[in-house]
């Protein structure tokens, strides 16, 4: 995988959005481009989790200049640092990346 720099995880079960971002995070601080797609899913958090604690981990992608967006407008509002996108032009925002992990 040498050479790849731009890594985007592709989360569509709410049970993965945790991890999903986590995932993302780890990347971003390994200086990697990194990119979080919430598509047709509710986020939804692990037991033990605050939305306190995802929004930590939200501010700190956006801090990596990681790009967070999701086709459901509900997370988007809940989670304003996860921009609204339309499903129909995520292939265009998935193409910038090297690498998409379906999370």
């Amino acid at each position: 995988m040498q050479g790849v720099q731009k890594i985007a995880m592709v989360i569509n079960q709410s049970r993965d959005c945790w991890e999903g971002t986590r995932s993302a995070l780890g990347l971003g601080v390994e200086n990697l481009w990194a990119g979080c797609f919430y598509i047709d899913c509710a986020i939804e958090l692990i037991p033990g989790k605050s939305e306190e604690e995802f929004q930590e981990n939200l501010e700190m992608l956006e801090e990596l200049e990681a790009e967070m967006y999701t086709n459901v407008p509900a997370n988007s509002q809940r989670f304003p640092l996860i921009k609204y996108l339309p499903l129909e032009e995520m292939p265009q925002k998935l193409a910038a990346f090297q690498l998409v992990v379906p999370f």
